[in-house]
Parts: C-alpha cells; sequence; structure tokens
C-alpha cells in the first residue's frame, strides 16, 4: 500500500554522456541534483543513474552506485534504486517510476532505513526536474 509522501525535492541535470552498450540499443548515464526535503528536514540529493533504451522505446534504468541524501545538519543517507521510464519530449525530457532503497542512514534520516520508498522523477526540456518519494508499506 502506498503512504504518505516523505520526500519532494527540485533539482537539473548537471550531467549527461552516452555509454559504451551491447547491440544496437543506446545507454545513458545522467547526473542530477535537487534540493528540497525528506521527512520534513531540508536535504540535498545527488544521483548517478543509467538508462538504456529498450526495444519499444521504453527506458529502463538504475542508480550506478549509492547516492547520497545529505541533510543541511549533515545528516546523511544513501540510496539505490532502479525504474521504469520513457522519453517525454526534447532534449533531456524524461519521466522515470521505480522504487529506492535507503541504506546506512544516520541521524535524522536513520528511519529510511530498510523501507521501500517508490519515486516519481519527472524531467522537463530543459533539464529541470521534480523528485518525489513515497513510502511504500
Amino acid at each position: 500500500m502506498l503512504g504518505e509522501k516523505i520526500g519532494a525535492f527540485q533539482g537539473k541535470i548537471t550531467v549527461q554522456r552516452v555509454l559504451p552498450s551491447e547491440g544496437q540499443r543506446p545507454k545513458f548515464e545522467t547526473t542530477a541534483e535537487a534540493s528540497g526535503s525528506i521527512l520534513g528536514i531540508a536535504a540535498r540529493v545527488i544521483a548517478t543513474y543509467w538508462s538504456v533504451v529498450l526495444p519499444d522505446g521504453s527506458l529502463y534504468g538504475e542508480t550506478s552506485g549509492p547516492c547520497p541524501t545529505i541533510t543541511q545538519d549533515g545528516d546523511m543517507g544513501t540510496y539505490i534504486g532502479s525504474g521504469a521510464g520513457r522519453f517525454t519530449g526534447k532534449g533531456s525530457a524524461v519521466s522515470f517510476r521505480g522504487a529506492v532503497y535507503y541504506q546506512g542512514a544516520a541521524g535524522k534520516l536513520a528511519s529510511l532505513n530498510g523501507k521501500a520508498l517508490v519515486y516519481e522523477w519527472d524531467v522537463a526540456d530543459d533539464g529541470n526536474g521534480q523528485f518525489n518519494l513515497w513510502e511504500w508499506k
């Protein structure tokens, strides 16, 4: 069951590049940074993920490693995740839906450990994006 919304971030894609891929399916690596809040706490997230274009034109992606969430007080947690998406316009415009899992979160973020969170990651043509998180109960 989908629980309450616990995070909302606004940010921008900062780096994007094409990776070597198998066969004819393009593979991209994207890094984004966003500011907002999680659990009502001001924080910043940085994420690097790869995505591959599937034969039907949809996307599948995963984080490239643990991605940090850092509060203004310096508490940190990292998450890994995956999701399905699609292109929605020109340039960097994509829409992804998936799940992330926090590990080793400390301080005010410690309650995220062991929880599955579902997300929406929507990016406009100009590379600006919105990252929203809900607890999956």
